[in-house]
């Protein structure tokens, strides 16, 4: 009888197929769980080492110092200051987060919106990150609250930096400020310093213009972390590198006392040297806080400053536009000069009024003011004489002229936000109105109104021309990063010799000679004497009694309906080396333009290095910087432009 039947042979070769398949699939299952084993651990297993050394090891960024900004003799303009802030860690917050913002809440001020803001920031970390309550605390609010720290479960007390401009308002317009990063920042910035909480970067000013150079490099924390990203102990750190300093050609105390003049006024003044461009002080009134920015505005302030129709948001010597007025003849005149026209023979008669295609054209002098030359016509800034010139030098020549001394296109200083102003031409009319040039607009042009604008720091600019004789333009960063910025020489501008004395002339009878627009504020000192020009600038049309009456009735009228009051000036007369300007808005009553300006420029030619003691410590834009430890343009009426 057979061992096996063939019932039973026939399960057991059926058993034995299963049994080396499922033995087959086990060792392929084995040796697949061995090569994924040896890819892990061998193969791979030094760049799964580092990425599991990663999960343990966090590097966190940590900002660096930002680098201050001083002026030029070493006075801190911008810097960084203790920040005194309280956090709040949720999880530690036993009664709830509400509960904890309500018992700080009676501590220290806190607003609804602020708590809002506050849970928010806390729904969008983990529980155990300390999210900031308050920040910029005064020191006895934070004394307060450690006093209760016992009592505020939840709440911690920290101590960081934060920027601080120890002036305030006197520089915000040239220094801009610091403020939270936006998205479109983040878009066009990839350091990662963009991308950590409460990161401030220039907004505005010099803060904009070298935020990178004063902003640094960014440094590490190492620390280890657990499985939840807890903070276990810290490995290691890395300070960055802090930013570097910016020092300014500013001279603090004569910004000072410009902001003192024009305190009160919507206005604008400009001092720099003639022979280099360096800016010793630029201001612009009013002005407003930047600290608060850096804190954060509330609605009341945001909105007193954009409501304010003194506009202190808008930087005026360089971002303000205004029509020249009478500051513009020196143009016209070293046009005519090097036309040949205004000769030493060359006069005209002014008895009030220049009619000209069935158009008066008034002298805001209306008695007139005889018969003059172009000294002359300059010292007493008579109207009808520069109608009659300008009729005759044409546009063409007058506009160029004017490009020669910097009007019409950008300064190219270091500040963003530069507007050029215009100095209209034939084909710019053409343009921009489909209109021809008329001989009426030269008139316009030839003293100041019409289509031309300029800046006060393009007018600054031409009056630094005119005294110096060379293509100078303004500057206002001596070094960054203890490394001078190069300076390129100024080559010699395109007048003649004659054209430009007699300019200066006839500026120096302005303001030194009985007659002269600006006389009544001459400087007396001996050796500080200066020559200017005075303006005025019309803001609509004048009416036939005002022809007759002249200015008279302006101080009745209501603020915005005003003349602008303009000034231009250069001292000392011999051998210049500071150029001024000042524009007072709507405020051509009393000269205060020209005093504001005869008072900075005479403390700017004292404060003059030459004239200091030795010792005094002088940053001047030779040597090197002290060491780390120290709008669409709209025709103005013109009838009439008052010196």
């Amino acid at each position: 009888m057979p061992l096996f039947d063939k019932k039973d042979k026939s399960r057991y070769d059926t058993f034995t197929r299963r049994s080396i398949g499922m033995g087959g699939a086990m060792t392929a299952v084995f040796a697949v769980l061995a090569g994924r084993l040896y890819q892990l651990q061998i193969r791979d297993g030094d760049q799964y080492m580092v990425e599991a050394e990663d999960n343990r090891v966090s590097e966190r960024l940590i900002a660096p110092p930002r680098g201050r900004i001083m002026d030029r003799f070493g006075v801190e303009l911008a810097n960084s200051r203790r920040n005194y802030r309280v956090l709040l860690v949720s999880e530690q917050a036993t009664e709830g987060v509400q509960a904890a913002l309500d018992t700080i809440g009676k501590v220290i001020l806190l607003s609804d919106q602020q708590k809002k803001k506050i849970i928010h920031d806390i729904a969008m970390n983990k529980k155990f990150v300390p999210v900031p309550v308050a920040e910029n605390l005064t020191w006895d609010e934070f004394s307060r609250v450690n006093l209760h720290l016992p009592y505020l479960p939840g709440i911690q007390c920290d101590v960081g930096e934060t920027r601080d401009y120890p002036f305030a308002k006197e520089l915000v317009h040239t220094l801009g400020y610091v403020s939270s990063v936006s998205p479109q920042d983040m878009e066009h910035d990839d350091d990662p310093l963009m991308s950590l909480p409460g990161m401030r970067i220039g907004k505005r000013g010099i803060e904009k213009q070298f935020d990178k150079e004063i902003r640094g490099r960014a440094g590490a924390s190492r620390v280890e972390v657990n499985a939840y990203g807890r903070i276990i102990r810290e490995l290691g750190k890395d300070a960055g590198e802090p930013g570097v300093d910016v020092y300014l050609t500013l001279d603090r105390q004569v910004q000072a006392l410009a902001d003192q003049k024009l305190e009160g006024q919507s206005a604008a003044l400009v001092v720099m040297d003639v022979n280099n461009g360096d800016v010793i002080a630029m201001s612009s009134t009013p002005g407003f806080d930047p600290n608060l920015f850096n804190v954060g505005l509330n609605g009341q302030q945001w909105r007193d400053l954009t409501t304010d129709d003194h506009k202190p948001l808008l930087n005026k010597f360089m971002g303000g536009i205004y029509p020249p007025g009478s500051t513009f003849k020196t143009a016209v005149a070293l046009a005519a000069i090097d036309a040949g026209i205004a000769t030493p023979d060359y006069h005209v008669s002014c008895n009030g009024v220049f009619n000209f295609g069935g158009h008066a054209f008034h002298c805001w002098q209306h008695k007139g003011h005889g018969t003059l030359d172009v000294v002359g016509g300059i010292q007493h800034s008579c109207d009808v004489f520069f109608y009659e010139t300008s009729r005759r030098v044409g546009i063409d020549a007058i506009e160029a002229a004017a490009r020669k001394l910097g009007l019409g296109a950008l300064t190219g200083i270091e500040i963003p936000g530069e507007h050029s102003g215009l100095v209209p031409s034939r084909e710019w009319k053409q343009k921009t109105y489909k209109q021809v040039w008329q001989q009426g607009d030269t008139l316009s042009v030839g003293i100041g109104q019409g289509y031309v604008t300029a800046t006060p720091l393009q007018l600054c600019q031409q009056a630094a021309r005119i005294a110096s004789g060379k293509q100078v333009s303004p500057r206002m960063v001596h070094s960054v990063g203890g490394r001078p910025v190069p300076r390129p020489e100024f080559a010699k501008l395109d007048f003649s010799d004659d054209a430009l004395g007699k300019v200066r002339l006839g500026m120096n009878k302005v303001m030194n000679e009985g007659g002269g627009t600006g006389y009544a504020q001459r400087i007396t000192i001996p050796g500080l004497e200066w020559a200017g020009k005075t303006g005025t600038a019309q803001v609509r049309a004048y009416s036939q009694e005002e022809h007759l009456h002249g200015m008279a009735k302006n101080a009745s009228l209501d603020w915005k309906m005003r003349d602008h009051g303009l000034f231009i000036g250069f001292g000392p007369v011999v051998d210049p080396k500071y150029a001024v300007v000042c524009v007072v808005e709507h405020g051509s009553d009393g000269h205060p333009q020209v005093v504001a300006a005869r008072d900075v420029m005479q403390l700017t030619m004292q404060r003059d290095p030459s004239r200091m003691p030795p010792a005094y410590p002088v940053t001047n834009s030779a040597s090197a910087a002290p060491p780390r430890q120290q709008a669409e343009a709209k025709p103005a009426p013109a009838t009439k432009a008052g010196g």
